[in-house]
């Protein structure tokens, strides 16, 4: 176990997750397999893809390691954009962002203010960080609010982000901010997300930090609650 590895399984006790910490990465991980997937057929506008966007490959990096290419997020172009695999003018006139302009779900205003990944990635490794051979960028976790509430406490500059969910994972990458996502409704349906569910993306070069934080606040909110309860008794 790497020393990441450790701080990410104590990451993971502190918070008392119920799903083990992903890691994702931008660099060529030597020895990973690529995801296998039959495409299907392509949309009117030639969209297709391994999973229909790039947030499902979450739900599917949650037992095994696996790297995935350009293609294999191109049927959702919001991700591809996110992650650097397109620009804007690459995918502006694809049908899927004609529909979420259309609907008003964002406007092109709206559309500076999505993080982006700013070099071009020949791969994107996903997997749970335990099983990673070397140590991922981004420590992506999956959350609920008391969880959330507890990062926000610890940890300052936390940004909390809505639509569209995955680019969180771009302002980790390129801003080497924490950054918590409501999530958005392209992604919680695609990825069939527990309504109570959030998501954070954590740099991991921030890890030693943050879970120094956590174990100093653990205490203060265990003190708290304990007041809390205390005084509460008077009420019962």
């Amino acid at each position: 176990m790497t020393s990441l590895q450790a701080l990410a399984a104590e990451l993971s006790d502190l918070l008392r997750l119920a799903s083990p910490p992903l890691g994702i990465s931008f660099r060529a991980e030597i020895g990973v397999p690529g995801y296998q997937a039959v495409y299907p057929p392509p949309a009117a506008d030639g969209r297709t893809g391994a999973v229909s966007a790039g947030c499902v490959f979450w739900n599917k990096a949650a037992t095994r390691v696996f790297s995935t290419v350009a293609a294999d997020h191109a049927n959702c172009s919001v991700g591809s954009y996110t992650h650097g695999f397109k620009r804007l003018d690459e995918v502006a006139g694809n049908d899927d962002v004609a529909a979420l302009f259309s609907s008003g779900w964002v406007s092109e205003a709206d559309v500076p203010g999505i993080a982006t990944v700013k070099e071009r990635p020949q791969s994107v490794t996903y997997g749970p960080v335990a099983d990673f051979a070397g140590d991922p960028e981004i420590i992506f976790l999956r959350l609920n609010a008391k969880q959330a509430m507890i990062i926000d406490d610890a940890i300052d500059g936390v940004r909390f982000e809505g639509k569209p969910q995955c680019h969180i994972v771009a302002i980790a990458k390129e801003a080497n901010d924490v950054a918590v996502s409501v999530g958005c409704m392209l992604s919680r349906v695609r990825t069939g997300m527990n309504n109570n569910e959030m998501t954070a993306a954590i740099p991991a070069n921030r890890l030693p930090e943050i879970v120094e934080k956590l174990r100093e606040n653990a205490v203060t909110e265990r003190a708290v609650a304990m007041y809390a309860a205390q005084d509460a008794e008077r009420f019962d």
